[in-house]
């Protein structure tokens, strides 16, 4: 019967039976409906078996675009850099400004734009060069693939594979696309970065294959039945590649406070507006002169000086400082804000195979069943021949290093590991030829004499009892072909039991003179599934292994745990192996772990189980994915490691997504942080990091919000006298420089390992608001001494000052004095406990105040013209009475808010002190796990 398959027959095949979504032929003919090629008849499997695909063939497929070009998923694209750090609320206000400042020719006055370009500038730089740095590890991974084409086996690109190809797989491939087994030797795949599922998965001509998988051992060919975006791991990986805005704190503050801004912005900007166009005389007079230009200018420098963009831009200078320091260790910052989230994480999601352990299998120990000295010496010799055989699985390969001695004499006949039949065997010398009647007896040991009892055989040697068929495998394949008394067995499957229900892998060693067939030690040579165990198996000794857990895996999440985070150990492969697993990382668990297939639907019932558990198996990444929602919709901070396709999802949707470094591409380009050498305990770090980002950040704060509040009230509150706005963009810029840009910039990379405590927005408000209102009266005082004092009569005459009368540009000067003298005051109370460093940096500020003032070339920039001496002297007293009232606010904003630092959590007050963070094995009766 024919294997080809048309449109027709695929419609009628349909109608008949239900669709499968795992059935690798069905789909087939979705991806080819999809792409609008379902007439594409499929090749008969003989064919491609024995010749592949032919040129035309090849051709065709080509010209339909039914090739394994992949999705560009290595790393996040530019635009979704750009989008992140240009289109933001911030941006299109101080733009805004920049373009009224552009068509009133005022260059000198587009000094405020310069925080914004430099947030956008550093933190492309930064993320972009995350980019280029993933995309290169991805091209270091991309191998050639084999296929059968024309009758000849040949190497193409990942991308050059096509719909129908035949692809060779052997030991160590890579999966490059889904398909359907057409042939197999052996064929064992570890889909553990798609299931999570640890142990090897057999494959028989007909069974499915996806793209993700890799080769354990043995051998195969693989007709594909999807390429590109239509396979597995690249549904998986678009999926998770849906843009998501990292859920930052000190980001989402400056987003709420440009959210209030902007729905103020339009009413306040009009009332700026109409209120400095009042203070030169009116419209009228403005309009009739044409002197809107001082109105517009004075309203750019009241709604600039209200956008916190040093804020904003001096938390991307500490994230990018972050990031480059992390960078040195070998960690990845994808998204500047992944430093700061760690910070504030309090539950940490693990997968366990290659996270928590390193994704290989290691020997754990043997048990021996046998005080026969040569026959535990023979035995050690097969085990040894097992690890170095070069067809190996990963567990025969852990038997490497603790058993060296190889035999002597080449095996005479081998049978590789098969996840089916669950055991191999290697066999030295001839079979023998005497029946058991006549040679050896059931339950003689290899090289033991006929009438021998069983014990230690004179005058023979280490060679004299090789000889002989010697099976390693599963207990429950084995030991049923074991001879010898029942209480044995029983002993042997007790062993075996204790061993598995510790999350061990379990393997018995046997050894036979009896061969399977008259002259072949596994079967008559038939095809594969006829290998047959030799006759009257002995077992010889019980051996465990282990997955290979990471050396500062105890250690990390040991410190985890000292800083009160939650821990959860999520992962596809078996809950007892799960549960081991994290026994032998330092977790306290009873018994098995939670069977993710038993979760409830119910979101409440769900949550309890979360509440109640810490071990979960047999998790599919759908369900990791439901698991993270869930704790997150409790109220927990999610951080969320993994290395496998399985884990994107989850990845993507948590908090915080850390990739290994040694994962899937798609599952590090989705992750917000990539740990390059796949070393756990690098955490530790990147927790010192973002608390101190966020502690300091949260101390700056205080001061930026001070800003923005006393900028919001003099735009208002002058604006509503009347009164001219008392400082020019460029002056009000150098007020900014003085007080916090320069000297905030040194204050954010102060080390400050205090702890996270959620509302730092509350907190700072609480501090900004009164002490914007100190300013405000500070500078409505030394306007209204220019005004009644002084002479000064604002207005559009205040440009031509009768003499003696104080003039515009001395009130602004004398505003710009009083401004700075507050400003540097609040500068003196965040950056409290005073050091040497410290306070050099303020007095620093107060020199640079008498330059700007004083130099010739400053003042004809800042156009400063030094006030009358009362009118100084009256600037400076102001200044020095509104200090007092903001060290008094200080004081109790500290007390109200001042908790003990360290174990509990707490993160004291702005001002407050920081607390610092923080012999080789035998199978003899002496071997142990």
């Amino acid at each position: 019967m024919s294997m080809v398959e048309t449109a027709d027959e695929s419609a009628h095949e349909d109608a008949g039976r239900p669709s499968h979504s795992d059935d690798p032929d069905h789909q087939r003919r979705l991806h080819l409906r999809r792409r609008g090629h379902a007439s594409l008849d499929r090749p008969e499997d003989e064919v491609l078996r024995t010749v592949g695909l032919d040129g035309a063939g090849v051709a065709l497929r080509e010209e339909k675009l039914l090739v394994n070009r992949q999705p560009q998923d290595t790393s996040r694209s530019i635009w979704t850099i750009l989008r992140v750090h240009i289109l933001t609320l911030f941006n299109l206000a101080i733009a805004t400004c920049a373009v009224a400042i552009i068509v009133l020719g005022r260059w000198f006055d587009l000094v405020f734009c310069l925080a914004a370009v430099a947030n956008v500038v550093i933190g492309v730089i930064q993320e972009y060069s995350a980019k280029r740095k993933l995309d290169a590890i991805a091209l270091l991974h991309q191998d050639a693939v084999h296929v059968l084409r024309d009758g000849t086996e040949c190497p193409v690109r990942l991308e050059e594979i096509v719909l129908d190809d035949a692809v060779v797989l052997r030991r160590g491939d890579q999966v490059p696309a889904d398909g359907v087994v057409l042939a197999a030797d052996g064929l064992d795949i570890d889909e553990s970065l798609l299931t999570g599922e640890a142990d090897a998965v057999g494959k028989r001509p007909g069974d499915p294959v996806l793209s993700g998988s890799a080769v354990l051992s043995g051998a195969g060919l693989v007709r594909v039945t999807a390429v590109g975006v239509d396979s597995h791991a690249s549904q998986l990986a678009i999926e998770a590649r849906r843009f998501a805005k990292v859920p930052s704190e000190l980001r989402g503050a400056l987003d709420t406070v440009a959210k209030w801004l902007t729905i103020a912005l339009v009413p306040i900007a009009a009332l700026i507006v109409n209120g400095q166009v009042q203070a030169i005389g009116g419209w009228a007079h403005a309009l009739e002169h044409g002197a809107i230009e001082p109105a517009v200018v004075a309203s750019v420098a009241a709604i600039t000086a209200m956008i916190p963009q040093g804020l904003a831009l001096m938390t991307t200078i500490s994230f990018a400082v972050a990031a480059l320091k992390l960078a040195r260790d070998e960690v990845l910052i994808q998204e500047q804000p992944a430093v700061e989230i760690l910070a504030r994480v309090d539950t940490v999601c693990l997968d366990k195979t290659g996270t928590l352990t390193e994704g290989r299998i290691v020997f754990d120990g043997a048990s021996p069943l046998t005080e026969d000295p040569e026959l535990q010496q023979a035995g050690a010799q097969a085990l040894a021949w097992f690890g170095a055989d070069p067809n190996a699985n990963p567990t025969a390969l852990a038997l490497a290093a603790p058993f060296t001695a190889t035999p002597a004499q080449a095996p005479t006949a081998q049978v590789a590991f098969s996840s089916e039949r669950r055991w191999s065997a290697v066999a030295f010398g001839a079979p023998p030829q005497l029946p058991p009647s006549d040679g050896q007896a059931p339950g003689q040991h290899p090289g033991q004499d006929p009438g021998h009892d069983g014990g230690p055989h004179p005058g023979t040697g280490v060679t004299d009892a090789m000889p002989g068929a010697w099976v390693l495998g599963a207990p429950e394949a084995l030991l049923p072909a074991t001879g010898g008394a029942a209480g044995q067995r029983e002993r042997i499957e007790q062993l075996c039991a204790e061993t598995t229900s510790r999350g061990l892998r379990t393997m018995v060693l046997c050894a036979s003179n009896r061969p399977a067939g008259a002259d072949s030690w596994f079967g008559d040579g038939a095809p594969e599934d006829a290998v047959a165990l030799p006759v009257e198996l002995v077992p010889v000794a019980v051996l465990t292994f282990r997955e290979k857990v990471r050396d500062d895996a105890r250690e990390t999440l040991a410190y985890f745990r000292a800083q009160d985070v939650e821990l959860k150990v999520i992962s596809g492969d078996h809950p007892r192996t799960v549960a081991a697993v994290a026994r032998e990382v330092g977790m306290a668990v009873e018994g098995d772990g939670y069977d993710a297939r038993d979760l409830p639907e119910d979101p409440d019932e769900r949550r309890a189980v979360l509440d109640g558990h810490s071990v979960f198996g047999r998790v599919s990444p759908e369900q990791k994915k439901g698991m993270v929602v869930a704790l997150q919709e409790a109220g927990h901070v999610v951080a969320m490691t993994g290395d496998g396709i399985n884990d994107a999802l989850a990845l993507k949707t948590a908090d915080l997504g850390i990739a290994m470094g040694n994962g899937a591409p798609a599952t590090k380009a989705v992750s917000r942080m990539v740990l390059l050498d796949s070393r756990f305990s690098r955490l530790p770090k990147v927790l010192a990091e973002g608390r101190q980002v966020i502690a300091n950040m949260e101390q700056l704060a205080h001061l930026y919000l001070t800003k923005t509040a006393y900028a919001v009230l003099f735009g208002v509150v002058f604006s509503l006298l009347a009164w001219q706005y008392p400082l020019l963009p460029r002056q009000a810029s150098t007020v900014d420089f003085l007080m916090i840009g320069l000297p905030t910039f040194f204050l954010a990379l102060v080390p400050n390992q205090r702890r996270y405590v959620p509302g730092f927005l509350g907190r700072s408000l609480r501090f900004a608001l009164p002490s914007g209102v100190v300013i405000l009266a500070g500078m409505l005082a030394v306007n209204g001494y220019a005004r009644w004092f002084a002479g000064f009569t604002g207005g559009a005459e205040a440009h031509g000052a009768a003499p003696g009368d104080a003039s515009l540009q001395q009130v602004q000067t004398a505003s710009v004095i009083t401004l700075t003298i507050m400003g540097l005051w609040v500068l003196n109370l965040i950056a409290r406990p005073m050091t040497r460093w410290k306070l050099t940096l303020v007095a620093a500020m107060y020199a640079l105040l008498l330059l700007v003032l004083l130099v010739p070339a400053s003042r004809t920039f800042h156009q400063f013209e030094l006030p009358a001496p009362d009118l100084t002297a009256a600037a400076v007293g102001i200044g020095a009475v509104a200090c007092l009232l903001l060290e008094g606010i200080h004081q109790l904003h500290r007390r109200r808010h001042a908790v003990t630092p360290g174990a509990s959590g707490a993160l004291g007050a702005p001002g407050s002190a920081g607390t610092a963070a923080d012999a080789r094995p035998h199978v003899t009766a002496r071997t142990g796990g």
